[in-house]
């Protein structure tokens, strides 16, 4: 692997290697898959490079990217990485003030929009971003008779490096020559649970490390095929989506559109998938109810064989060898339902499963398992170029997040946190070196997490440190475990966990406006709104059982005594989830303070009175009277 060290460098390798023989990249446009070999990935890559570069882009540059996961994202990436320059992703949802923010601190002199919606993001920034020279359009549409001179379109940008590339053919591959694994091919920022995003400078020797000792673990080959969905700026997706694909050569496929995501999957069929916890506990929900929708046979054989397959699965995780006649009992129900199962949610041919960006409920997993899938949970994070510690095919324990990759080292401090050290980490926090200083000591990665490193070398991570919780009479307990129990119903979407220095444990809960609605309906209780759904009666009786049945698999410690159902869905645009998803838990506990003082208060039932905002901008205010609920434990 000496002689390519480098993203670029892969590519090249790639190009040569299988030229217009082999499928790099699909994409779905207008209800047609178009592919690329990668023959064509190269070049696209090579004439946007040479553009950028007559435009004037040089060494140590940042171009950003806000947009879809669409091709021209991977070629914006790999062209700015064969400058000596890096990527800069952006969730394509971020507000405006996420925007500004990221773009002003990376020093961004290029964004690369993907359509007018993100575009139109950055014009109206132009007042505040100084530094950004053009804003590169991938997709047109809409924007005719925009005749801003700080636009130009990505097409446009490659002709121009096409005529270069006729002019000075052996440029582009000079370029990649001169690359060096410590070159910083990326900036890549935190999710800002806690404060504002870091930019973490993710070097080419980072990238390439992780894929390399990602495929040591799980080896891919050239015909696998993986569904590209989760956004770009998430380390994650760059590690499974561009990395990793990179150094096997496998393909890389795009979606249509995100509301076809799931039917792309079917489709295309990957070998490898990785999703975060919520689209897993999606699918676990939405398996769910297609059983309660089928006909009474499929019912049945479900109710009767779904045993079978827990059975299966406790067998797989205790890595002893089924008997024979629970192997046939398994096989019986997987061809009479699960088979079909796993192909309407195009699971059929994976190899490779992976959940990631925060730890999956047990009983997800084991649910999967009975259906026949082995997820696998990866952690990391952004500063480890994404996955240190994986799960093993063969040695898949619910309590653990696997056990860390070849070449890389883990240690706990005396005060439990969990410590990194190999290839993958990062370089530091771009223009932060107090940040750095603080998170990189002797190579080690400081990562904010508990964590218990047992005799096997499986590592078990409790929670953020910052997020252990104590009640009142010094018990800990970790809310981070008890919401992902929570999470396992198919009725409950979110869930936060308080406790803190009280004399019990409390929970926020998020339905599920899906599930709950179809059960309402389905029962014959009529709603109007969310916030309607969420405070009926039979709702809050739905929920109480559901945590009942939770406290069941909690130590006294932790089971939950009062709940109360939020009168609307936690938002990343209300700055209530982080862009991956993840609950930004103080904000969130200040915000609904006035729910939280009422969990831990005598009333039966709250008067609130709150501003509920669309997506459009538009809003109004909201009165509704929120009822609390004692569970029986």
């Amino acid at each position: 692997m000496t002689e390519h060290l480098t993203l670029p460098a892969l590519l090249k390798r790639n190009a040569e290697r299988y030229g217009d023989s082999r499928v790099a990249i699909r994409e779905k446009e207008f209800g047609i898959w178009q592919s690329t070999t990668w023959q064509g990935y190269y070049e696209h890559v090579r004439d946007f490079a040479l553009g950028l570069h007559k435009l004037g882009f040089k060494g140590g540059d940042k171009i950003a990217y806000a947009g879809d996961n669409r091709p021209q994202g991977l070629y914006a990436e790999l062209a700015a990485q064969a400058l000596g320059g890096a990527i800069v992703g952006i969730y394509p949802d971020s507000h405006l003030d996420q925007v500004e923010y990221i773009i002003n601190h990376s020093d961004a002199i290029y964004v690369v929009a993907g359509d007018q919606e993100q575009a139109d993001k950055v014009l109206e920034l132009k007042s505040t971003c100084p530094r950004v020279i053009k804003v590169i359009v991938d997709d047109p549409k809409g924007l005719r008779h925009y005749d801003d001179p700080i636009l130009a379109y990505f097409k446009d940008i490659q002709k121009l490096g096409r005529e270069l590339a006729i002019e000075e053919p052996g440029l582009f591959n000079e370029m990649i020559a001169g690359l060096t694994p410590d070159d910083v091919g990326m900036i890549n920022y935190t999710s800002g649970t806690t404060g504002l995003p870091k930019g973490s400078m993710i070097t080419q020797k980072n990238m390439v490390a992780v894929a390399r000792l990602q495929d040591a673990v799980d080896a891919a080959r050239d015909d696998f095929e993986y569904v590209s969905f989760l956004p770009f700026a998430w380390i994650g997706e760059q590690e499974f989506g561009v990395y990793w694909p990179l150094y096997k050569a496998f393909a890389v496929n795009f979606p249509e559109k995100v509301e076809t995501v799931q039917e792309n999957i079917r489709e295309i069929g990957p070998h490898i998938l990785l999703a975060p916890p919520r689209i897993w506990e999606k699918i676990c929900s939405d398996i769910q109810v297609k059983i309660q929708e089928a006909v009474w046979i499929k019912r049945f054989i479900y109710q009767k064989f779904l045993p079978v397959g827990y059975r299966m699965a406790d067998f797989i995780l205790a890595k002893k060898d089924p008997p024979i006649g629970w192997r046939f009992l398994s096989r019986v129900g997987y061809v009479l339902l699960f088979r079909s199962l796993n192909n309407y949610f195009g699971l059929t041919r994976l190899r490779h499963a992976y959940t990631g960006g925060a730890p999956l409920g047990p009983e997800i997993f084991k649910m999967f398992l009975a259906l026949g899938v082995k997820i696998k949970q990866a952690y990391g994070a952004t500063e480890t170029t994404a996955a240190t510690i994986v799960h093993r095919t063969d040695d898949i324990r619910l309590e653990t997040v696997g056990v860390p990759l070849p070449e890389v080292e883990v240690k706990t401090t005396d005060t439990g946190e969990l410590l990194t050290r190999g290839d993958m980490v990062f370089k530091g926090y771009y223009k932060n070196p107090e940040a750095t200083a603080q998170a990189i000591k002797d190579g080690w990665f400081f990562s904010g997490d508990a964590a218990l490193i047992e005799e096997d070398g499986h590592v078990v991570i409790i929670d953020r440190l910052a997020d252990v919780m104590k009640l009142s009479d010094g018990s800990r307990f970790s809310p981070q475990l008890i919401e992902n129990k929570l999470k396992f119903s198919p009725f409950i979407t979110d869930a936060v966990v308080i406790g803190q220095e009280k004399p019990y444990i409390a929970a926020m809960i998020s339905v599920d406006a899906g599930n709950v609605g179809k059960w309402a309906e389905n029962n014959q209780i009529a709603y109007t709104t969310f916030t309607d759904l969420s405070q009926k009666t039979e709702i809050y009786d739905l929920i109480a059982e559901e945590v009942a049945k939770t406290n069941k698999t909690l130590p006294k410690v932790a089971k939950v005594k009062k709940i109360v159902l939020l009168y609307k869905e936690l938002d990343a645009d209300d700055e209530e989830l982080t862009r991956t998803r993840k609950v930004r838990r103080n904000f969130v506990l200040q915000r609904y303070k006035e729910l939280v003082d009422g969990l831990y208060g005598d009333q039966g039932a709250l008067d609130i009175e709150a501003d509920i905002r669309y997506q459009d901008g538009t809003g109004y205010r909201m009165k509704t009277r929120v009822m609390i609920r004692q569970i029986d434990t």
